[in-house]
């Protein structure tokens, strides 16, 4: 196995403490984490499946793997999946970094990447033993003919800085990988958060033409559904795939709790919630970047999902400097690959109040 990197999270400490010595406190807007109740349909879903003594199934209950094909075609516009070709997972991280090695990539294989990117796709390339590749989203289709590596790794709307991937752009990968034999993960956990415009899932006809083969999608009920606690989503594609992928999970013990496949499936099959919480983020996204762009940042993408993409035209360890002063904490670029060291990202998970007390601070 690789050696790991050390984990990023952990160079933040000394901006978290100096940002935690403002006379207000600190705003902490660093980490995608959800501040935001959980609905109340999706507790009460908990609560009434808590009674669960025996083993859940690997696979998951009928009913989880029917609501998620429902959502997937009422909200994606998916059609085609088989709910046999559902499979939930213990949070999407769990997944990402393991897919590697559950796809039997190793030694002398590639896994490649987005430029700037979640770290947790290198570090499941590592953990599998295989070289990572990096390139822009405009270039993967070249570096996939060019390298062709076991496995691809697409996200739209992206995390870090919120760039959403047009249906021809994710066509030309995957035609790519399919003369390549290579697998094609898409992690589409932000997608029903676009803001400036409607992301497309890699499994939508006019991107793929309706055919699965050698596709994945992954989606996360965290930032949707305020469930990031409850570790809940799931992985959906080329049927051939899932079923290795489920062999796999069922000798390795990787099952998702009863009681929260019975609340995930409640979560998807509501909308209501979802409309609610996207609504709450739209404010805040609205406040915080107006107030960046008063204090002189430049905003860059973030055109979907839960981060404004942010730069003052320079390191951005020194700008991670220059919001800690004020008390606001964010995350600075370099933790997503060299491609983002001028760039922080700034989150819009944090509580109303905390948000404004941002704000007031960036224009005074």
């Amino acid at each position: 196995m690789r050696k790991l990197p050390d984990f990023p999270w952990d160079r933040l400490a000394p901006a978290k403490a100096r940002a935690g010595l403002h006379p207000d406190g600190i705003v902490d807007l660093s980490v995608g984490t959800p501040v935001d109740p959980v609905p109340a349909v999706v507790q009460d879903a908990l609560r009434a499946g808590s009674d669960a003594p025996g083993y859940p199934l690997t696979h998951g209950t009928p009913a989880l793997r029917a609501a998620a094909v429902g959502w997937m075609g009422r909200r994606l516009g998916v059609t085609g999946v088989d709910p046999a070709a559902v499979l939930p997972v213990i949070g999407t991280k769990e997944l990402v970094a393991w897919l590697p090695t559950l796809l039997g990539v190793g030694a002398g294989d590639a896994v490649a990447i987005p430029a700037a990117a979640y770290p947790t796709y290198d570090v499941g390339a590592r953990l599998a033993g295989a070289d990572t590749l990096v390139s822009a989203p405009e270039d993967a289709a070249e570096l996939i003919r060019a390298r062709r590596p076991k496995l691809v790794w697409l996200n739209s709307p992206a995390n870090p800085h919120g760039r959403v991937a047009s249906a021809a752009e994710l066509r030309s990968v995957i035609v790519a990988a399919r003369e390549a034999g290579t697998v094609v993960a898409s992690d589409e956990c932000y997608i029903e958060l676009g803001w400036d415009v409607s992301p497309v899932s890699a499994l939508h006809p006019d991107v793929c033409d309706g055919a699965h083969e050698g596709l994945l999608a992954v989606h996360s009920l965290s930032k949707r559904s305020n469930l990031a606690g409850y570790r809940a989503g799931f992985v959906t594609g080329d049927p051939a795939i899932v079923a290795e992928l489920l062999e796999v999970r069922k000798h390795a013990g990787l099952i998702m709790p009863q009681p929260v496949q019975n609340a995930m499936t409640v979560a998807l099959g509501d909308d209501a919630h979802v409309a609610e919480q996207k609504e709450r983020y739209r404010k805040r996204r609205l406040i915080l970047r107006d107030a960046l762009e008063r204090a002189g940042f430049r905003i860059d993408h973030s055109e979907a999902g839960l981060y404004l993409w942010s730069t003052r035209g320079e390191d951005c360890w020194a700008t991670v400097d220059w919001l800690a002063e004020r008390g606001i904490l964010a995350a600075p670029g370099e933790f997503y690959g060299e491609a983002g060291t001028r760039h922080v990202r700034i989150a819009l998970t944090a509580t109303d109040e905390r948000v404004a007390a941002a704000a007031s601070r960036l224009i005074r």
